[in-house]
């Protein structure tokens, strides 16, 4: 069923919940029973009775905005009759279908003359609520339909993107992905907190009914990701969220496209059998090992260079310093320090898989098993992340072969993102249930690879990205603070400040200079914080005038 089918039949039974539990009551307010039943209209009734804006109505089946709205709308209906708001909320149609067929209830008088004093106060706080409530929904409305803010919690775009760079994602890049998981709590991403095993996401409470689910649908899709873009994308191998748009959201570049082939030669990208071209604002890096007679001041460094993660170790020889990742630039003005002997950037042998192993307990013994999260993509080539590929990027249409050999890199395709029955049995393979050797591939995938790149966990481990996972593309950053995340792979933290001169620069232009744009900024938050004060100031203006 298609997203919007599925979508009219929620909107239909919702109606209906809705009609049944309130019939009676849209005849007390003088209106035909039947007009409970009508999307819509139904709140628009409700909206006008209780002195409303009108147009709230349009945003009673909104995906995530929607059940928020309706609470509302359901709570302004009991009171006109004088009824519990916390049951409304609590107990929606069932409470209101107690009130419907209950005894019979009549309308409260609505005449402020004839109020008590307890009672225009809770008037008073009912109008706060109210427009706190708006305030919620109107930011649930950007956040779900417009742009997201999102958080750089490691160092795997650096230095292009920073560790404590937030920013504001355009969901509207490749086209408008509408939401899978229309009931869910605004602004939380998978889980609500963590309640359970400490770092384990699978024992924490989900923001979002499960349930109630939509199918993938895109809309208004002028644009696919294009090599070299810095795109946001939800992890592909989540395997604690079954809804696509409430996996774990990522930030890489895309280095490859459908039909593609990308590979990695002594750590080195290629695309297509070419070297990757370097944008302006890319500073890619790689992981070197610094032999010293005596200590580095990494504080110092920190100050020159910015944030360089990095472990410290000593040994009878001095010191030895494993940095993360370093610019080929900042790799050589290291090195010319005085009292560093020796420096080798970290290079994988070639035909060395990097495979990782976990165990997972059982009742008896202790069993190994591949740890695909750790592992480089798919796990039975001989590559590591400085020796990868060459590998073709699947694209829509495509007919691959499908055997034991290859099996490894299309089986995630085949079964978790394209939703069929994958089998492999007594050596023979089987999609909902036929022997296959071919498959035809449905969706167009992507090579997602961070700057930084001995230090990103990327598509060279969790391999292909699907484009029903692509969220959109960073706008600009418009906040950055060092020091917001502590890196538990490094022996120092940076120190904390705020970044001024990264906020408001627009992060996908692939210019090295950017204009920052915080005036801009500074303009939109004066209009919105005092609009009520110039609507005031001109009004008053007005009234002078008329005398």
């Amino acid at each position: 069923m298609n997203y919007f089918l599925t979508y009219t039949v929620y909107v239909l039974i919702l109606s209906v919940l809705m009609g049944l539990s309130t019939w009676k009551l849209f005849k007390k307010l003088g209106y035909n029973p039947l007009f409970a039943f009508i999307p819509f209209y139904n709140y628009f009734i409700i909206l006008k009775e209780t002195k409303h804006p009108k147009w709230w109505a349009v945003l009673s089946y909104l995906p995530i905005v929607g059940p928020i709205m309706m609470t509302v709308f359901h709570i302004y209906l009991m009171k006109k009759f004088g009824k519990s708001a916390l049951l409304t909320a609590i107990l929606p149609f069932i409470y209101m279908a107690t009130v419907n067929y209950g005894k019979e209830v009549e309308l409260e008088d609505e005449n402020d003359l004839f109020l008590t004093d307890e009672e225009k106060n809770a008037k008073k706080k009912d109008s706060f609520l109210g427009s706190v409530t708006f305030a919620v929904v109107f930011a649930t409305i950007i956040h779900v339909f417009i742009t997201q803010p999102f958080g750089i919690p490691t160092g795997s775009m650096e230095r292009t993107l920073l560790v404590g760079d937030f920013l504001f994602v355009n969901k509207w890049s490749y086209g408008y992905r509408l939401p899978m998981r229309p009931v869910a709590i605004p602004f939380l991403q998978g889980t609500i907190f963590d309640s359970g095993e400490k770092g384990n996401p699978k024992d924490d409470p989900k923001s979002y009914v499960d349930g109630v689910k939509l199918p993938y649908e895109r809309i208004l899709q002028f644009n696919k990701p294009q090599k070299n873009d810095v795109v946001v994308f939800n992890y592909p191998q989540d395997s604690v969220h079954t809804a696509i748009d409430r996996k774990d959201p990522y930030v890489k570049r895309c280095v490859a496209v459908a039909g593609d082939t990308f590979e990695m030669r002594v750590g080195r990208l290629f695309v297509n059998g070419k070297p990757e071209m370097v944008l302006g604002d890319q500073e890619v890096q790689h992981a070197y090992t610094v032999n010293t007679g005596t200590q580095l001041d990494i504080p110092g460094l920190y100050n020159t260079y910015g944030f360089l993660p990095v472990r410290e170790m000593q040994d009878d020889k001095g010191f030895v310093y494993m940095f993360q990742g370093l610019t080929d630039k900042t790799a050589k003005e290291i090195k010319a320090l005085p009292n560093v002997i020796g420096m080798e950037e970290s290079i994988f042998p070639k035909d060395s898989a990097t495979v990782s192993y976990k165990l997972n307990a059982d009742k008896t013994a202790y069993t190994k098993s591949i740890d695909t999260t750790q592992s480089i993509f798919p796990i039975n080539k001989p590559w590591n992340q400085d020796w990868y590929g060459p590998l073709k990027i699947p694209k829509k249409g495509d007919v691959v072969t499908i055997n034991q050999e290859t099996l490894p890199e299309y089986q995630w395709i085949i079964s978790k993102y394209e939703h069929n029955k994958l089998e492999n049995k007594n050596g023979k393979i089987f999609i909902n249930g036929k022997e296959t050797n071919q498959y035809t591939i449905q969706q167009d995938y992507y090579m997602m690879v961070g700057d930084n790149r001995d230090a990103s966990l990327d598509a060279r481990f969790f391999g292909f990205v699907p484009e029903e996972n692509i969220v959109g593309k960073p706008m600009f950053t418009w906040m950055s603070i060092q020091g917001a995340f502590k890196d538990a792979s490094s022996s120092y933290q940076a120190p904390w400040k705020i970044r001024w001169d990264r906020m408001f620069k627009a992060t996908n232009t692939g210019e090295a200079n950017k204009t920052s744009y915080w005036w801009i900024a500074a303009m939109i938050l004066i209009l919105f914080f005092g609009w009520e004060y110039f609507m005031k100031l001109f009004g008053k203006k007005k009234t002078e005038d008329d005398l």
